[in-house]
């Protein structure tokens, strides 16, 4: 199979699709991979560590995607992206496609390209085996980033994640106990913070609890519009983190709860690649990364990891690897047709849509793989 590892062209992208290690498999198992020129080189993968694997290094992103029968990506795909994939090619990446432009669907099922998205790859006990490792990279960034926009130079009120003796720890609330809310609510304690942790799923908050056992542990609350609106008007930090695989996320966090938090706390809206679970979310870059609505800060920055590229792209390429391996190997209908949290993961295959969240949420009629 003819491999294509593109460059990422959205801004402040420097994640990879394919380490040098996994061209190295590859290629060792007879495939060709293509590997556009410093694709690597944010995850700090030089060509030549490519070349040296294997790879052959082409120099346009136009050749990577138009010679592949296979593309291994991270972001969604730009409308420029999308015109250079080749006819009846396998796209795998981090899609997003339900927040997406609905062009980028439209582009995908005229050239029946089969796109399997990594956040909606699904084991059969619900959890998301691609998307979990880069879900906890960003829930431990989460501290660091809200200790900064804390501080009076960045907007913040000028509080001490941890506070010192005589002085309390600020308040930090996380709305959604998936990977990322577990992994942020540890790190958030760690920090000496006061932490409050909730979700609507009153098991997974139990089994939350049964893991922290005796020692420092977060408040745990459901999650429901009296409790949100009740966390939110003391909270320092609240960070928005709610998925639904496969849909745009919903909004649990209305502007009238902003408007009633207090003046320059920090939300960090981690559903924003999903389309955001704050009303007044809106994407930001890592260059500009907040902006201020009713007087509280946003950061609102879909890519969060990337500039953690070396470690984001080693986390979710041992995670992927299995299912990029199997496809190259077996070829994607027998692959399919062995690996069933794969099949949850197609948006579309061979000009039609086969998610049914993806296909409810376009309007569109799901056609069954």
């Amino acid at each position: 199979m003819h491999i294509g590892v593109p460059r990422e062209r959205r801004i402040e992208e420097y994640r990879v699709g394919l380490t040098p290690a996994g061209v190295e498999l590859l290629t060792a198992a007879g495939h060709v991979c293509s590997v556009e020129h410093d694709a690597g080189r944010g995850a700090g993968f030089s060509d030549v560590n490519y070349q040296k694997a294997g790879a052959r290094i082409v120099y346009s992103s136009e050749e990577a995607y138009g010679r592949a029968d296979l593309v291994f990506k991270v972001t969604p795909l730009t409308s420029e992206e999308s015109a250079w994939l080749n006819e009846g090619s396998i796209l795998m990446g981090f899609l997003h496609l339900a927040a997406g432009k609905p062009d980028t669907v439209q582009a995908l099922l005229a050239k029946k390209v089969t796109a399997i998205a990594y956040e909606i790859i699904q084991l059969d006990d619900g959890s998301l085996p691609v998307l979990i490792p880069l879900s906890q990279v960003a829930g431990r960034m989460a501290p660091q980033i809200a200790a900064t926009l804390l501080q009076n130079h960045h907007g913040g009120n000028g509080i001490l994640l941890g506070g010192v003796a005589g002085v309390p720890p600020a308040e930090v609330v996380i709305l959604g106990a998936g990977a990322f809310g577990a992994a942020a609510a540890q790190a958030f304690l760690e920090t000496g913070a006061s932490v409050y942790l909730l979700d609507q799923n009153l098991a997974r908050l139990q089994h939350l609890d049964e893991i922290y056992g005796g020692g420092r542990r977060p408040v745990m609350m459901v999650s429901h519009d009296f409790n949100i609106r009740k966390v939110a008007r003391f909270a320092d930090v609240l960070v928005g983190a709610v998925l639904v695989p496969g849909v745009r996320a919903p909004i649990v966090v209305t502007r009238e709860m902003v408007k009633a938090m207090k003046p320059r706390s920090v939300i960090l809206d981690i559903s924003i690649d999903q389309g955001g679970c704050v009303e007044t979310s809106r994407p930001t870059t890592h260059r500009s990364p907040t902006f201020v609505e009713e007087n509280i800060v946003h950061y609102c920055v879909p890519n969060m990891t990337s500039v953690v590229a070396r470690t984001a792209t080693h986390a979710f390429n041992n995670a992927a690897w299995p299912f990029m391996q199997a496809v190259a190997a077996k070829g994607l209908d027998a692959t399919l047709a062995a690996m069933p949290a794969l099949q949850r993961g197609v948006a579309t295959h061979r000009g039609h849509v086969v998610n049914p969240m993806l296909a409810a949420q376009l309007g569109v009629r799901e056609v069954s793989l």
